[in-house]
């Protein structure tokens, strides 16, 4: 499970939106928003976020053990 909290910080301490960070992602918004709900992103996308919002330790966000 994605620790969705944690992404959402990485998010704005880059100066970005959402949707911002969707349409870098090239998906819309909506599907941004229901993917952050469900906190499922497909490897594809995980790798670009890693790669946008420059990750350092993608494993803590993104195969996060216990969210809440």
């Amino acid at each position: 499970m994605i620790d969705t909290n944690t992404l959402k910080g990485l998010i704005a301490k880059k100066g970005l939106s959402q949707r911002t960070l969707a349409n870098k992602l090239g998906i819309t918004p909506k599907t941004f928003y229901s993917k952050m709900s469900k906190g499922k992103f497909n490897s594809d996308e995980m790798y670009a976020m890693i790669e946008i919002l420059e990750i350092n330790e993608p494993s803590k966000i993104f195969f996060a053990n216990n969210v809440t």
